[in-house]
């Protein structure tokens, strides 16, 4: 999770990833924002980010975002 934080943390340094639970609802990340941090996951863990993975669930929270890794990395 410390190292999910600190990717959010370099794409987009002005968010509380610890609190904030509505990070797509509430429009914290833009487009490119998830572009980046979908490249760096892909990276950072050796997972595959697809389509259908990209959804507001997935990405309103960081702690929904270490979810998503972590069953990419149990499908992997």
């Amino acid at each position: 999770m410390e190292q999910l934080l600190e990717i959010l943390s370099e794409i987009q340094p002005d968010v509380d990833y610890e609190t904030c639970t509505t990070l797509i609802d509430d429009e914290w990340l833009d487009s490119f924002a998830i572009l980046s941090i979908v490249s760096e996951l892909e990276e950072a863990f050796d997972i595959g980010i697809t389509p259908a993975d990209i959804v507001p669930e997935n990405f309103n929270s960081a702690q929904a975002l270490y979810q998503m890794v972590k069953r990419l990395q149990e499908e992997g």
